[in-house]
């Protein structure tokens, strides 16, 4: 793995935004624009390297599913936020009846410098993000700059096969709605969910549009219903579990959850399942269940405990994307080691820096099997809404 610098093509920003990566620059917060997609520089694998990585991410994927299990079968709602009764038994009906319920893709961070084991920071299982720019614009860079090279990505294919594999299980006869936030300013969301939905489309499906914003609820059947007041029967959201359950409308959307098994009337996708995966308590099961795993980091839920002395931790609130309300506690740190709000308390393993950037791997999983990779890059330690893309390819 190594970190190449290269002169970025001339127009590059008007080609990736035909590609379909309409956000490539970034805000900062003196409101200059700087790239978010960034070709300046691209990462280089060997083939040995990626194939080991992708037999890492199935085994963790392997072992999330099982940490999982363990949190249903011992009844462990709570370590991970969920004290609403009902909540809780709809994600264990849904773990149980998983077999049932269609769900597509997530996404695990990495640290990796290409010299050790690589490390689990965190499994986005539920609404990742990122997808656009490494499945399409970062192809048809490798294609460009790089004739003849390879690339770890299959998202395109996979995501089409997942669609097409999953699509007995939809509710026939209307389609699949996709939906995202209008609260989106940056055009992530909207060119994601698009971009899920012409994977869809093309293995066959009947899609529709809706916003989260735009969902609608007939009191007289007791039904959500879309902008056209058809029934939505099934929906493909990014939008997460934890505000759909605390949500004004999460009495309405616990009646109806359609968790197989011919009981309610809208199949949400992804499944309530997925709220076991995308919380941060996770990782400290995952370290209960394999301690000393060697692709996991030390991690715990009441506090730091000797991690505040050896090797620093990190706080990461028990939901939180782009690193909102992370901290970072080198050893010997002072102040409080335990934060008011839950959080998962992992080791610090600083993201290794190439050229000064701290780079952290984002590798993808579709259908249960290792899809692809995209990198981000960060000034700092943490990865946040201020992070770089940069595309990689197998020499």
């Amino acid at each position: 793995m190594e970190r190449r610098t290269l002169a970025p093509r001339p127009g590059w920003q008007r080609t990736v935004e035909a590609q379909g990566l309409i956000y490539p620059l970034t805000r900062h917060p003196d409101n200059s624009f700087r790239p978010y997609w960034d070709e300046s520089a691209c990462y280089v694998f060997t083939l040995p390297e990626v194939e080991a990585l992708e037999e890492t991410v199935e085994e963790l994927h392997r072992m999330c599913l099982a940490a999982a299990d363990h949190i249903v079968a011992t009844g462990r709602f709570a370590d991970l936020g969920i004290t609403d009764p009902r909540v809780a038994r709809a994600v264990a009906e849904s773990w149980h009846r998983r077999a049932e319920l269609p769900s597509v893709y997530g996404r695990f961070d990495l640290r990796y410098d290409g010299t050790g084991p690589a490390k689990l920071l965190e499994y986005n299982a539920d609404t990742p993000t990122s997808l656009v720019e490494a499945a399409s614009p970062q192809w048809f860079w490798m294609e460009e700059c790089f004739p003849g090279a390879d690339q770890w990505n299959s998202l395109h294919e996979r995501l089409v096969d997942a669609w097409r594999r999953q699509a007995p299980l939809l509710p026939p006869g209307s389609p699949l709605h996709f939906a995202h936030t209008s609260d989106d300013e940056t055009g992530e969301d909207l060119m994601t969910v698009a971009y899920l939905k012409e994977t869809a489309e093309q293995a066959g499906l009947d899609t529709d549009w809706i916003s989260m914003e735009e969902i609608g609820w007939d009191s007289l059947s007791g039904r959500f219903v879309d902008n056209g007041l058809r029934f939505i029967r099934s929906i493909f959201k990014l939008y997460p579990w934890e505000w759909m359950t605390t949500d004004p409308f999460a009495d309405h959307l616990l009646d109806t959850l359609d968790n197989g098994g011919g009981t309610g009337t809208t199949l949400w996708i992804e499944p309530a399942w997925k709220m076991l995966l995308s919380n941060k308590a996770l990782l400290a099961v995952l370290w209960e269940l394999y301690p000393d795993h060697p692709n996991l980091l030390p991690a715990h839920l009441d506090g730091p405990r000797d991690l505040a002395t050896t090797t620093g931790y990190v706080a990461k609130p028990l939901h939180g994307r782009e690193g909102a309300g992370v901290t970072v506690h080198r050893p010997g740190d002072g102040g409080p080691p335990v934060r008011d709000e839950p959080c998962c308390y992992q080791a610090l393993a600083p993201l290794p820096a190439f050229d000064g950037n701290h780079v952290v791997l984002g590798a993808w999983i579709v259908g249960g099997e290792a899809a692809g990779l995209g990198i981000r890059e960060s000034s700092g330690l943490i990865t946040d809404q201020y992070a770089r893309f940069l595309p990689h390819v197998i020499l």
